[in-house]
């Protein structure tokens, strides 16, 4: 198997996995942010294609990192919702490997590419991919914070300054 179909298949599993979790969140905004980042796994997918096959390749930026600032700031609302988000810590954990996996995949193809337009365009992707590890790092991390913060009682009453 090639780095390019090696790379699809990536792409390919990260958009199922994506899928699969906007299908299984009854959350409204979480559903748009794997939804969102389903779809730019499509977008790479694509890109990945069309460079295999030797044509001219462009790649639109990806705007969910954006758009997830919205979302974070209805979960704090809803404590329900951050209940049920603990028990998805594996789910969180295999998605950062993922994108993890991707990111470095993407920068090994562009060390190994001698076009320079191909080279931007796969940093590119690596970027985006990063932008998703970081996406799913935060979810990630959000779920853990009760289990890692504690607050003590000697200064739980204090007025802020």
């Amino acid at each position: 198997m090639d780095l390019y179909q090696f790379a699809m298949k990536m792409e390919v599993d990260g958009k199922a996995f994506y899928e699969k979790m906007a299908a299984e969140t009854p959350h409204r905004g979480l559903k748009s942010v794997f939804s969102m980042l389903a779809a730019d796994e499509q977008k790479h997918y694509d890109t990945i294609v069309a460079m295999r096959e030797g044509g001219a390749v462009t790649m639109a930026d990806t705007t969910v990192l954006e758009n997830t600032r919205n979302v974070f700031e209805g979960i704090r609302a809803e404590k329900t919702l951050a209940e049920g988000l603990r028990k998805e810590h594996d789910a969180f954990q295999y998605a950062m490997k993922i994108e993890a996996d991707s990111v470095r995949l993407y920068e090994d193809m562009a060390k190994k590419e001698n076009d320079a337009a191909i080279i931007a365009l796969l940093q590119k992707i690596a970027d985006e991919e990063k932008k998703h590890y970081n996406i799913v790092e935060n979810l990630y991390d959000y779920t853990l914070r009760p289990e890692y913060f504690l607050e003590w009682r000697e200064f739980s009453n204090l007025k802020p300054l």
